[in-house]
């Protein structure tokens, strides 16, 4: 029997999270941060689109 690991505060409201949606507290949770990756508001850094490294030529 593998142990349960130890809960975390769910990352949007910072309640303790649950094992059925974690690494949220809810569904809710869950889908408030998925909403916020499809609307944009969530972004990972890197060049613009478009813009081509000098060495790659």
């Amino acid at each position: 029997m593998t142990p349960l690991r130890p809960t975390r505060p769910c990352p949007e409201c910072g309640k303790p999270s649950t094992r059925e949606a974690y690494p949220f507290c809810s569904p809710r949770c869950k889908n408030i941060d998925l909403n916020r990756w499809l609307s944009g508001s969530y972004v990972i850094a890197g060049k613009p689109l478009g813009e081509e490294d000098e060495n790659d030529s």
